[in-house]
């Protein structure tokens, strides 16, 4: 029997079946005929050639390739057969029956879309006598059958054990069977093999995809296992005794890194209260120590790369003056005094090799004047940058010292709050002490008397500190007041002098006077009043000046935080100053006033 395998990947191949096919030898030229047709050396079923002068480069059939057979005997493999190659069928012999073939003029039989995971077909078209038994003997050369349910009217269903069995059955579509030799109707009749959607096979179908997918999420968690960086190590919980570890670990360089990790943790889980506080102060105090060193290396590092590239330009010039010597060779070889007396071939190699030169000498004198032309870029570029940094520094002097009058008012102020926490500790500790029984009662209370003399003392000290840096702040804002003032002046005359005198400017005057005399001067600090006034109506309980200015600095990169408290603090109707907390967490808060003042302007 002649019939077209599907294999796995889906790929026909023309196999005969020497089981399935039981020609009788007494009709030797049917079988010759039939294997002649496809282009084989006819065989009998001992595998003797039937016909001993069988030249198999010639068919009978035009369009078929003949196919030689890789072995003696009917278990030949033939290549695979393209798709739009017409494939010949023949008569299958069984034992109870006979298979003849469709006529090849009329199209292929239509079948329905083939279900997912397919294995059960359809085979309507049997004879009335047919029984299961003969189902069994057509079908089964295509494959194993697991069952077959057949009904009274003249068909059944059939299901294999593979998928590609199915292919093999619906080759069987459209021949015609007869029983026997018998030519009664009720045991003739046309095959129809199509598809059939059995549960069974959608449930085996669904199972595979679903552990399909599994291996493929496993394959993925494996590989994402595989790529993702290992964890870092677990943060032990603050105690004295790991914080005196890890204030050791900070002033050592080499452990560093990894003590300021777990600073920074201990510091965002919320460590930090009034007995720590004194510990994480000298902590963040040594890691600030840090900063020069690091500024140190940066700077060594930065000398260490100068240098490198003065090397590379000075090697590089180096190696244009001696190719500026090999080119001078090779001008000076080419002259007639020389020339003359060299052989053709050599004249050829010396101008070759003097191009090479020339070209390997441009292309390294390109790049050292680029080399050259970025270095005076660097310098231009440091000029206009310390044109406007003097600039700048003149005209933001008053600013800055105002700045660091501020910061060290406030860093006084927490001084005395923390020097305050720690007499209520002592307070505390003494009332205590007071309470316990202990021998060395009177020492204790002379020691805690000591300390606070000596508290009281640096308190009146940085009291007087605090007054001297008050007057001189006032100082300062008198004389910026005054500064502003000068200022104002001058734009008034220049905005006087440069008007026209028409009516049209004379009216737009009072506008502008009033725009000077307003608060607010610029359109700039209007939206910058916008945006802060938007920040803190979300923001209903206030916010400290660094806290807005790092939202504005998002938005802007040359906001000052000077400034922006400047102009908050001119709108008093807007925005008001108000210090909340106790102790060291003592802080200044804006809050946004503006609907309670809009009802008293």
């Amino acid at each position: 029997m002649f019939l077209v395998q599907y294999t796995a990947d889906n790929s026909r191949t023309l196999n005969v079946d020497s089981t399935a096919m039981t020609l009788p030898m007494s009709d030797p030229t049917a079988w010759a005929t039939a294997m002649n047709n496809l282009g084989m050396a006819p065989l009998g079923i001992a595998g003797q050639p039937i016909l001993p002068d069988f030249d198999p480069a010639l068919g009978m059939m035009t369009g078929i390739p003949p196919i030689t057979p890789m072995m003696p005997g009917l278990g030949i493999v033939p290549p695979p057969i393209p798709p739009d190659m017409p494939v010949v069928k023949e008569i299958i012999h069984c034992k109870s029956c006979t298979l003849f073939p469709p006529n090849p003029n009329l199209p292929p039989p239509a079948t329905r879309e083939r279900p997912p995971g397919c294995k059960t077909v359809f085979v309507g078209g049997l004879p009335e006598n047919g029984t299961e038994q003969i189902i069994v003997e057509v079908f089964e050369q295509c494959g194993e059958i697991i069952a077959i349910r057949k009904s009274k009217k003249n068909f059944c269903h059939i299901r294999f054990a593979e998928e590609y069995m199915v292919d093999k059955a619906l080759y069987l579509s459209g021949y015609r069977i007869r029983l026997g030799s018998s030519t009664d109707k009720k045991d003739t009749g046309r095959l129809h093999v199509d598809f059939a959607q059995a549960r069974d096979d959608l449930y085996e179908w669904e199972c595979k995809q679903r552990m399909l997918a599994r291996e493929e999420r496993h394959r993925r968690r494996m590989e994402e296992e595989r790529l993702r960086p290992p964890s870092p190590p677990p943060v032990v919980h603050y105690s004295d005794h790991e914080c005196s570890i890890v204030a050791e670990k900070l002033k050592d360089d080499s452990k560093f890194s990894e003590a300021v990790q777990t600073l920074l943790t201990w510091i965002e889980r919320g460590e930090v209260n009034r007995r720590s506080a004194n510990n994480f102060y000298s902590m963040i105090q040594s890691a600030n120590s840090h900063v020069r060193r690091l500024v140190n290396e940066k700077a060594a590092h930065e000398k260490d790369m100068e240098e490198a590239k003065e090397k590379f330009k000075q090697a590089l010039s180096g190696i244009l003056i001696q190719f500026e010597q090999i080119v001078a060779v090779y001008h000076s070889a080419s002259k007639q005094k020389a020339w003359d007396h060299f052989t053709k071939a050599q004249r050829k190699n010396i101008s070759v090799w003097c191009k090479q030169a020339e070209e390997i000498r441009n292309i390294h004198n390109d790049e050292l004047m680029g080399i050259r032309r970025e270095e005076e870029m660097e310098m231009s570029d440091d000029e206009i940058e310390e044109t406007t940094e003097t600039k700048e520094t003149e005209e933001s002097a008053l600013v800055s010292q105002t700045e660091a009058l501020k910061e060290e008012n406030d860093s006084l102020r927490w001084q005395l709050d923390a020097y305050r926490n720690e007499v209520e500790l002592l307070k505390q500790e003494q009332g205590k002490a007071h309470r316990e029984d202990d021998p060395n009662k009177e020492q204790q209370l002379k020691l805690l008397q000591q300390a606070l003399q000596g508290m009281q003392q640096h308190l009146l000290k940085v009291q007087e500190e605090y007054k001297k840096k008050e007057a001189e702040l006032e100082k300062l804002k008198d004389d910026k007041l005054q500064v502003e003032k000068m200022l104002e002046n001058l734009k008034e005359k220049e905005s006087r002098t440069s008007r026209l005198g028409t009516s049209n400017q004379d009216s737009d005057y009072p506008l502008e006077k009033t725009m000077n005399s307003s608060p607010i001067k610029s359109e700039r600090e209007a939206l910058l009043v916008g945006i802060i006034s938007t920040f803190l109506h979300v923001h209903p309980f206030g916010a400290s000046i660094e806290y807005i200015c790092s939202y504005l600095q998002r938005l802007d990169n040359k906001i000052c935080t000077s400034d922006v408290e400047r102009l908050m603090g001119r709108l008093q109707h807007t925005f008001k100053q108000e210090m909340t907390g106790v102790g060291a967490s003592l802080e200044k808060r804006w809050k946004f006033c503006g609907f309670e003042g809009l009802k008293l302007t």
